[in-house]
This record gives structure tokens, sequence and C-alpha cells, in this order.
């Protein structure tokens, strides 16, 4: 049986800075880090994130695995995974995520780039000369 040796981390491991905690600079963390407070700075985590209700976030840049917003966000996010807006959330700048989720009841103002989209697959695209033909070949038949 393996030895704990208490210094292993828990990979669902949850660091909170509260809601009275005022925090400027930059925040790196590889666990997840819930904010209920205010932050203002630079994220550059390979965690995830959450954003909680009443929490302000004013960042130039939010880099994360993934991100849950129920709060208010202002400045451009990246996130490798995917981006959750709950409702109620604010989000104004840019979102690029693998996978993005915008619930109703949301504030959200800005552009939206998808990442890790195969570019040799596009399946909503025919070629317009294969859907002419098509189109023949049922009009040739009738």
């Amino acid at each position: 049986m393996p030895k704990k040796d208490g210094k292993k981390k828990d990979k669902n491991e949850i660091v909170i800075l509260g809601k009275t905690t005022s925090f400027t600079g930059i925040l790196k963390f590889n666990t997840t880090l819930r904010i209920q407070g205010v932050f203002r700075g630079t994220i550059e985590a390979q965690g995830d994130l959450i954003i909680d209700k009443d929490a302000i976030v004013d960042a130039d840049r939010i880099t994360v695995n993934s991100l849950t917003v129920f709060g208010s966000i202002f400045g451009n996010v990246h996130a490798a995974n995917k981006v959750d807006m709950m409702y109620g959330a604010k989000v104004h700048g840019d979102v690029s995520a693998a996978r993005l989720r915008i619930a109703d009841g949301v504030l959200f103002e800005g552009k939206c780039k998808m990442t890790n989209i195969e570019k040799d697959v596009d399946i909503f695209h025919r070629p317009t000369e294969e859907i002419k033909a098509d189109l023949q070949r049922t009009n040739v038949r009738m």
C-alpha cells in the first residue's frame, strides 16, 4: 500500500479567495481557484477558475483550463477546455475556448472564438457544385 506523506496535492482541492478579499497582481495556480471577492490583474493558470455570484474580476488576460462564471468579468478569456457562463453572469471581453455554454440571463459583450476544432471537418458545408448536381439528379428522376 502506498505511503501518504500529506505533501501530495489533491486534484479536487479548491483554493478560495473569500468575499472580503481584494487582490491585485498576477495569479498562477494548478488546482481549482474560487474567487468570491475582487481581483485585478492577470490570471495565468493550468487549473480551473470559478467566479462566484458577487465576485468581480478585472483582468487584462485570463488563461485557465476551464472557467465557470456566476459573477462579473472584465477582460479577455482563454480557456483550454471550456467556459460556462451561468445565470446572472456578466462577461465583458473576448472569449476563446474549445467549448462554450451561455445560460439564459447572461450579459456577454465581446467576441467568441472556438478553439481545437478540426480544420478538415466541416459538417455544415458542401460545395455548391455537389448540391447542384444532387438537385439536377433529383429533378431528372421526377
